[in-house]
């Protein structure tokens, strides 16, 4: 009888431990919730406000116009290309090398000290402020390599800060893949390249192309690096056509060009005492905010998608 109380007593102990645990993670993630409330709360009361402040400028001519003195006459037109040819130079330089080097770290390198310390600096570059980075670019980029203030010194410039973002998330992907599926492909006679390129890359595709479209949402949005290596504030020209008429139908002038970009020209106009300038800066940060969020998405969409139609 004296056994048998002793276990009532003990389960009861239990019982009462499982019910302050449940209650304490029932708290943990209401606490949870209310701070992720509030942070959606906060975003969406400050990008309703760049909406509200910005709705003038919301037409085609906005993005149509070139810069100008007078707010009424100005546009997002050289800013906005500007972005879209800095962008490409930066996926073609971060991209390529940084999905190659997470492969080789993951499936390649040998497990030794040297490896394990590269490992290390890529994790920790990854949070290096972005003006780090604009220092570095203008004493290589500009200075001993001659690139000066150019759409190549910019799209370099934030594709080392994103290099880092790229080769953590395609290392990421790629540990998410069994290990029964490389397994399965030796035990048919496959090299190691043919498991790489056919299972192992095929199968992370979708993770890795999330982590690229995450890291050229963060680069659309880096001002300091390109105030850094002298972005200019104010210019009322595009560059060169990358695309000619003639063969063999590529302009590379444009690399070399002069340029600025979209967070630049907003913080060209919130510096300005008039009004009429904030109305514009307001306009293009709702802009900013809308592509980050609309590339966000779509990484979001083409990993459920890809996904989705693996079959293990």
């Amino acid at each position: 009888m004296e056994h048998k109380a002793s276990v009532l007593e003990n389960l009861g102990e239990v019982r009462a431990m499982i019910k302050r645990h449940k209650r304490n993670d029932t708290l943990f993630a209401a606490l949870g919730l209310l701070c992720l409330m509030f942070g959606l709360l906060t975003l969406m009361l400050l990008f309703w406000q760049l909406i509200a402040d910005g709705y003038p400028k919301f037409n085609l001519e906005f993005l149509t116009e070139f810069p100008s003195r007078r707010a009424g006459r100005a546009g997002l037109l050289s800013a906005w290309v500007g972005s879209l040819l800095v962008m490409t130079v930066t996926f073609l330089s971060a991209v390529p090398v940084g999905v190659a080097a997470g492969l080789y770290l993951e499936e390649y390198a040998p497990k030794n000290w040297f490896t394990d310390l590269i490992e290390i600096n890529v994790s920790n570059l990854a949070g290096v402020p972005s003006i780090i980075y604009g220092l570095l670019a203008l004493g290589l980029f500009v200075y001993i390599l001659g690139f000066g203030q150019s759409i190549l010194t910019a799209g370099l410039t934030l594709g080392l800060l994103i290099l880092p973002i790229v080769i953590v998330s395609t290392r990421e992907a790629i540990r998410a893949i069994p290990v029964s599926i490389r397994e399965a492909a030796y035990g048919v006679g496959a090299t190691k390249w043919q498991v790489v390129y056919d299972h192992v890359f095929k199968y992370s595709y979708g993770g890795i192309l999330t982590g690229v479209i995450i890291g050229m949402s963060r680069a659309l949005g880096e001002t300091a690096p390109i105030i850094t290596i002298g972005a200019l504030t104010f210019i009322a020209f595009l560059p060169p056509s990358p695309i000619t008429s003639e063969p063999p139908f590529l302009n590379f002038e444009w690399l070399s060009s002069g340029f600025t970009v979209m967070p630049i020209q907003m913080f060209n106009w919130l510096s300005r005492p008039d009004h009429a300038f904030h109305v514009n800066a307001a306009a293009t940060g709702a802009l900013i905010i809308v592509v980050t969020l609309l590339m966000n998405g779509g990484a979001i969409w083409l990993r459920y998608k890809i996904r989705k139609n693996i079959k293990w």
